[in-house]
Formats: structure tokens, sequence, C-alpha cells
């Protein structure tokens, strides 16, 4: 497909664009907003991806369904190789989505009153997953050295040592500073998980999203003594812009721990089952032609990155956006623009009319910043970029 192919999505439910959804985030909303906020790409799904589940619409029966053996399969084959990961089966747990499993995972590995590691600035589900199960969050906080995103690991210790901390969620590639960990970084946190037996959930459903020839490393090809901690979450949902068909995929090595996650999910009444859409685009995307739309979607977010870093560097010059290594979720910092979080509100939302993640909601040291998905249309992208200069050109 072409990625500069436009689609109105107004009008089409969509929780991004319309007003309903775009209310959520910001407080001055109408028809002209541009919404650049929750991750969710403004492109087509695949065409094959398309076909294949309008043949199966046109069966016209939809009753309870199983996975086949191809569904495995095709996450076992892409795993292999694109992360040179060997996977059994066995420990694939399909779910409704991530946030759901981080969910379960709290409720299974944890009790409450029990603490949970997390590494702000991150995604706000991560703490939301924790503190509505009566657990306590945690915080390690990452340190912005220079324009780059590092992990306080004696910090870090401190706090996995601690015996009433009983799990660390991860983010890699990481939402929203955008910094795709090395392996001796996450070989330095297997060492730690190792040391003081914690279980490590490892988010990875940005992960086939690598700009920039950077390297990703999936914790499940590390040292295999962590496969008894461990929990890798994976989903089509980002990287081929299907959140909607519902469908991640849960790999839990340990059985004891796959079988207490399992329960979990039972307890609520959902089963480690894909449904009959979800499962046809997990086959679809985990395919030779889903390798081929992903490489050519890669090099659309990466003109769009450097079109938008060129563009605030020539323009809005006490801006800076931050490198990217991963994700198309560029994190921005206007500190420099000394603006109380209010009053970024009102250039942003009231002046500009752009929605946005203003920093804050991802933890006390994303103040300052704002995420912004340029998972769009040029035009978009340029014109969003067009209204900020206006907005805030004057600081």
């Amino acid at each position: 497909m072409s990625f500069n192919d436009y689609v109105e999505r107004k009008g089409s439910d969509s929780r991004k664009w319309d007003l309903k959804g775009m209310y959520e985030m910001a407080s001055y909303v109408d028809e002209s907003s541009i919404p650049m906020w929750v991750a969710d790409m403004d492109f087509k799904a695949p065409e094959f991806v398309q076909k294949a589940l309008i043949e199966r619409i046109e069966h016209g029966v939809f009753g309870y369904n199983i996975a086949k053996e191809s569904y495995f399969e095709s996450i076992k084959l892409w795993l292999k190789n694109k992360n040179n990961w060997d996977i059994n089966q066995s420990w694939i747990v399909p779910t409704s989505g991530v946030v759901p499993a981080l969910c379960y995972a709290v409720k299974a590995f944890t009790e409450v009153g029990d603490g949970v590691i997390v590494q702000n600035p991150v995604y706000p589900p991560f703490r939301g997953s924790v503190e509505l199960n009566a657990r306590n969050v945690i915080n390690n906080p990452l340190k912005l050295i220079g324009d780059r995103y590092e992990m306080d690991f004696d910090d870090l210790e401190e706090k996995l040592k601690e015996p009433k901390n009983k799990m660390m969620i991860l983010c890699n590639p990481h939402n929203p500073v955008g910094r795709v960990w090395k392996k001796d970084e996450l070989e330095r946190i297997v060492t730690l998980c190792l040391k003081y037996k914690k279980i490590l959930i490892s988010d990875e459903i940005h992960s086939d999203l690598i700009l920039f020839n950077n390297n990703f490393t999936s914790m499940g090809t590390l040292n295999d003594d962590i496969k008894n901690y461990l929990v890798v979450c994976t989903s089509i949902s980002k990287t081929f812009n299907l959140a909607g068909l519902k469908a991640s995929n849960i790999i839990i090595p340990n059985n004891n721990l796959r079988e207490k996650f399992i329960n979990e999910m039972l307890k609520v009444g959902s089963k480690p089952s894909p449904n009959i859409f979800g499962a046809i685009g997990v086959e679809c995307c985990y395919s030779a032609e889903g390798e081929k739309w992903l490489e050519n979607l890669i090099v659309y977010l990466e003109e769009n990155y450097l079109y938008l870093k060129k563009y605030l560097e020539e323009k809005l010059p006490k801006i800076k956006c931050l490198p990217l290594e991963g994700t198309y979720l560029a994190w921005i910092d206007l500190r420099s623009l000394n603006l109380t979080n209010e009053e970024l509100k009102v250039k942003l939302e009231q002046e500009a009319k752009i929605v946005i993640d203003g920093g804050e909601i991802f933890g006390n040291e994303g103040v300052g910043f704002i995420r912004l998905n340029f998972a769009c249309h040029r035009s978009i992208l340029e014109k969003a970029l067009e209204r900020i200069e206006r907005a805030l050109k004057n600081y």
C-alpha cells in the first residue's frame, strides 16, 4: 500500500479522532482539532488482512472458535525470524490486549499491598494496573542524561532487594521516551531479577517498530534462568494498526506462572483463546506479506520523524525532539519555554487546536514534555507543526 493515501477517520467511531474520545485528553476540543495523542496510526490495515477478514465475514457464521495450529505456528515463526527466540506453543496465552494482561499478571503474581516496580516516565496503564488492584507503585525513575534516557541500576537494585516488592514491569521499546534498551542493559536487569527472585514483565508490544537500524533484544533470548520469572507481552495491535481486533499474545515459559496467569483470566470469565477476527489478523500479519508491509511502514515513519525533528530545529529551536530508536511516538522537551502544565494546555489545545498527551500523565518526570504521535499522513503532520509553531513562536 501507499502510506501517502489519506484516510478520513472522522465519523468512524474512532476514539482518537471523534470528539467524545478527544475530550478524554483535551479541554478545548472542536471539529478543527487535530489528534496527535493515543498510540493509534492513521494508516489503513494491510490489504491482505482486509481481504482475509472479508472472506471470513462472507462465510456468515461467527460462533465459538478455536485457535488453529497455524495460529500458534505463525507466532512462533515470527518471534524466531524477528527476535531469534525459539518458543514452545504451550507458552503462548492469547488475550484481548496487553493492558488486561498486565492486570492479570499483577493479580496472579502479587498480593494486595505488594510493590510493583515501574520506570517513569512510562505508559500510564503500568501504574493503573498496579494501583487499581490495591498494590503499590514503586518508581525506579529513568535518568535523562543529555538527550538520552538511562536506567538507574543502583536505585533499581535497592528496590528489587526489598522483600515486599515482588515484580517489575519493563517497557521495551520504551513508551514514551523511545529508547530501545541495549542487550547489556537488559542483561543487568536479568541479573538483578534472578539475584532477588523477582517476576519480570517485559512489555514488547512495540518491538517490531524499530527505527534507524537500532537492534531489538527480547528478554526471552537472554539467560535461560530468567524464563522461570519471565512474562513477555506481544501484539499485532501497534505494528499493524489492528488494536480493534483485540489480539495479543502473552508468552509465559514457566508452567506454574502460566497456570496462575490463566486462572486469573478465568476468574473474570476470559478464556485464553483469540476471537475469530483477531486470530485471522495474527496469522495474516505474521507472514511474509506482513514483513514486507512492515518494511514499508518503517520507511514512512522514519521520514515523518526526520521531518518533525528538522521542523522543530529550524522553527522552534528551544524545543527539543529527543532521539528516537523505536515506536512512532516523539518525546518532546518544552521545559525551556518555562510554561506551566496549564499554560501549555491552553497554548496547544486552545490556540493550536492540537490534542496531544501531556508529559505529566506519564509521571512527574514527564512534566514539561509532550508525547506526539506522528504515525499519520504527512499533510496532517505538517498542519499540526505549523499550528504548534504559531502558538509557541513567541516563547
